[in-house]
């Protein structure tokens, strides 16, 4: 077996690291000339932002030019104030020529102290300020109008020998044509990223509009006063940005302007991470330098796109390694199949998370982004533990040789057959329902039992009176107490009953007063105790009136997947759920340890978990002995869940050291995972609705300040997508093609039912986490329909959610185009968050009918 994992492993690590071969083999490009026509310059440094007024010294400019100097004939400036107006007489002493910029913006005073200052130096300056660009896309951003913007233009071009231009987009200068009748030349930007051009034809758009320009504009020379690129940022459109998009496009531009004999100034020389707050993020990353002066990319070897790629694909390699181990221990039961499924699932979840972290590592690093990080690398590892988990049971589940724990029959004589002593525990139920459990009872096929009924706190006497006297008449067998107070819920009543218990019995079983035992319960199963370490034999839950109703047949598939699939593969470790129906535990392993808890509101889970750190072994069989009833409204569906949710927060809390192996138990490592694992997804649930919360908020964010917040990272919104879509897809494969369920239509029922219940598990989470106390609420059965309008209001809190999902996801697609591939993944993360409360709003609405038939769901004749 070890043979074959590691060649599994070899084989996937191989393709792995040759994937990361494929993407990030080299291309050839056109090679950086050895000295370039122009850079845009800005000066600032990391910790410098000129809206703040933190410039840099006078001393780092110039380190900056004579970085520049050989690389370079000119550089571009855009504004004159600080340190900048140094710039025409440093950049002349290292034999650079200068196109000084001025800044022009909304505030009117300010401009003219620009202008003067600029006409000023660019007439000091005539040796080697070559051209004057007055304003930068001062006309994009209406900041003033055009006849204003005229009369700048005019101002200096009377004060000044050399030529006079403002800078524009290509599409400002289309739409404006009269402003080029107060300029020398024509000072466009070109940069097809912002567009969403494709980098492979970025080139030939700008030919493209500088052909139009040239048209539009025959007697004015045309100066690209920027282009470039942003080696980091959102995708906008087919625009991608990293630092080999960024190199090629260059080196393929600067090839073609030598060709077509273009002036320009390539956008730009350094990095700025102060333009975020302006620009976005990727305002930062413009810069052929980063903010530490350093080379981005090659400008003569061929372009890789993640330099350090090889690293990358032996750490993912090692990672997913070690996690394929992790998964395979005590595994022995899969198959060659699953296997493999579980070393791909590792492998390719450890190549992301390595892509993610070193993509998000690249970005200039602030106190937010910092905290964004660890937020995010927290969620990441949150999600991959529950994807893991999934897919470790999605392989046990399917792709295995054999069950090692697979319930054996044993033939016990009647006279080897020990006493049982079977409790139901009841609470205002209805008394034919309850009558017809007990006379199920009366026909089981066992020799030697007894069956005590303990109502505990009913007050009609009509509810319980009817039942006493039915005890009566099923004989000595049956004995009914009611007992009013009675502290302890479930678990008080049946602590009672296990004190009324017959000296002679030796195992107690427990059915709720709503199950109907098959006549071979007891005599096929309880002969496993003749292992005398076994103290839990436990059956399934099963109900029989999944044909009731859309409703009931909706709530059934659901109900069947953690029986069929949650249990058995739990089995496969001494490591089953406990339920306080359908089972049997050795009377003393339930009073060594104590008997039924009443610290927790599911008793019956605790129970279990304490007798398996007593070391004791469970049997289960996924065979039905008994059928119940299922909660008739979609209210008191999640009220159970809800209690299955706390309890279980109740039991990880109250046995926290245990399962961590802090305090001395005898529970295995297997056993402690399926505890902690098995809960993991619910837990996922609590965290997803804080996830929600926080989505409704960065979006009402993105609503109101647009231009200064973006929608999250793609990766923010791939780590709930991809939970989701591996999630369905288990589903799917598991209730449909392992035949969980007979029909798609019953996989569909399954995993709407799921998702209906998310909410509900998520309060549960939370409160149990943090809360005690919570009262043991019953789950009515067989009670009266109940009015839409009722039901609906059973799933407000659901719907509330769903519409401000839906109202966020509208909002921005209306208010904000949709240029990025963040805005849309993020307008599908709100619709796809918005599933699991709208899945909850039909299902309390179909719960409101009761006459639509359950055929609608199993494709059979129902009631």
């Amino acid at each position: 077996m070890l043979r074959i994992n590691i060649s599994i492993a070899v084989i996937v690590a191989t393709v792995t690291y040759g994937l990361w071969a494929y993407v990030n083999r080299p291309e050839v490009e056109p090679m950086w000339p050895e000295i370039i026509q122009g850079f845009s310059f800005s000066p600032m440094r990391e910790e410098n932002d000129p809206t703040k007024n933190l410039l840099p010294t006078v001393d780092q400019v110039e380190q900056d030019i004579a970085l520049l100097a050989g690389k370079t004939h000119s550089i571009r400036t855009y504004t004159v104030a600080g340190p900048l107006a140094s710039v025409p007489a440093l950049a002349k002493k290292h034999d650079l020529n200068v196109a000084l910029g001025g800044w022009i913006d909304d505030r009117l005073d300010q401009n003219l102290i620009e202008i003067h200052k600029l006409i000023a130096i660019a007439d000091t300056h005539r040796d080697n300020v070559v051209r004057v660009i007055l304003g930068n896309e001062v006309i994009l951003r209406n900041d003033i109008p055009i006849k204003q913007m005229a009369e700048y233009l005019d101002r200096a071009r009377a004060k000044l020998t050399m030529p006079v231009s403002t800078a524009e987009p290509w599409h400002i200068w289309v739409a404006h044509p009269e402003l080029a009748e107060h300029v020398d030349f024509i000072a466009v930007h070109m940069l097809p990223y912002w567009e969403g051009i494709e980098n492979d034809k970025a080139v030939d758009y700008i030919d493209e509009h500088m052909l139009k320009l040239q048209q539009l504009f025959p007697d004015k020379p045309i100066v690209i006063a920027e282009v470039g690129w942003p080696s980091n940022g959102r995708t906008r459109k087919l625009a991608t940005a990293d630092e080999a998009e960024q190199a090629k496009f260059l080196r393929r531009f600067l090839e073609r302007a030598a060709q077509k004999n273009y002036t320009y100034y390539v956008m730009e020389a350094f990095d700025q991470p102060w333009k975020r707050t302006n620009e976005g993020s990727v305002g930062a990353y413009w810069g052929v330098y980063d903010a530490q002066r350093n080379a981005k990319f090659e400008f003569i070897k061929p372009i890789i796109g993640l330099p350090e790629w090889q690293t990358l694909a032996i750490l993912s390699v090692i990672i997913a390694a070690i996690i394929f181990a992790l998964l395979l221990r005590d595994s022995s039961s899969l198959n060659r199949r699953g296997r493999s499924f579980l070393a791909l699932v590792a492998f390719v979840l450890t190549t992301a998370v390595v892509w993610i972290v070193y993509d998000y590592s690249r970005q200039y690093m602030t106190i937010e982004s910092v905290m964004v990080g660890v937020v995010m690398l927290f969620a990441m590892l949150g999600v991959i533990m529950v994807l893991l988990i999934e897919a470790h049971e999605w392989a046990e589940t399917v792709w295995v040789k054999g069950r090692r724990r697979d319930l054996i029959s044993i033939d016990m004589s009647d006279d080897e057959l020990p006493m049982v002593s079977i409790h139901v525990p009841a609470y205002n139920e209805p008394p034919d329902m309850l009558m017809a459990t007990l006379n199920a009872l009366a026909a089981l096929d066992y020799p030697r039992y007894e069956v005590i009924v303990i109502d505990n706190n009913t007050k009609d006497e009509a509810v319980w009176k009817p039942v006493q006297e039915h005890c009566a008449v099923l004989g000595d067998k049956f004995r009914f107490f009611h007992k009013s107070p009675l502290a302890g819920f479930k678990a008080g009543a049946l602590n009672f009953a296990l004190s009324e218990t017959a000296p002679e019995a030796t195992i107690v079983a427990v059915i709720d007063s709503d199950y109907c035992v098959e006549p071979s319960w007891l005599r096929d199963l309880v002969p496993q105790f003749n292992h005398p370490n076994v103290a839990i034999v436990q059956a399934p839950q099963d109900y029989s009136d999944a044909s009731e109703n859309v409703f009931k047949a909706i709530c059934f598939a659901e109900y069947r997947g953690f029986f069929h699939i949650g249990m058995v593969t739990r089995n496969e470790r001494n490591a089953i759920i406990q339920h306080g129906t359908m089972t049997m535990v050795r009377r003393s392993s339930l009073e060594e340890v104590g008997g039924w808890s009443e610290k927790t509101i599911t008793e019956d889970a605790e129970l279990g978990l304490m007798i398996f750190s007593a070391g004791y072994q469970a049997v289960y069989t996924s065979k039905s002995y008994g059928k119940g009833l299922m909660p008739d409204s979609f209210l008191d569906y999640k009220t159970q869940r809800f209690r299955w949710a706390y309890g279980a927060m109740q039991i990880l809390r109250h046995h926290a050291k245990g399962l961590r192996g802090k305090t001395p138990t005898k529970l295995t490592a297997g056993q402690r995972y399926h505890f902690v694992a098995g809960w993991l997804p619910w837990m996922a649930d609590g965290i997803n609705i804080v996830f929600n919360f926080a989505a409704l908020a960065w979006s009402i964010a993105m609503i109101t300040m647009p231009t200064q917040i973006d929608p999250p990272l793609v990766i923010f919104s791939i780590l709930p997508l991809s939970l989701f879509i591996f999630k369905i897809a288990k589903v799917i494969y598991l209730y449909h093609g392992v035949k969980i369920v007979g029909s798609v239509r019953e996989t569909f029922a399954a995993a709407l039912s799921g998702l209906a219940l998310s909410h509900t598990i998520a309060k549960a989470m939370w409160l149990g986490l943090f809360t005690d106390g919570r009262p043991f609420v019953r789950t009515p059965k067989m009670e009266q329909s109940v009015a839409l309008f009722k039901a609906i209001a059973s799933a407000s809190e659901e719907t509330l959610f769903m519409l401000a999902l839906w109202l966020a996801a509208a909002v921005i697609y209306f208010h904000a185009p949709v240029e990025t591939w963040d805005m849309v993944l993020w307008i599908i993360v709100l619709l796809v968050q918005s599933l699991p409360y709208f899945s909850a709003l039909c299902l309390s609405i179909i719960s409101a009918f009761p006459n639509l038939s359950a055929r609608i769901v199993t494709g059979k004749r129902g009631k």
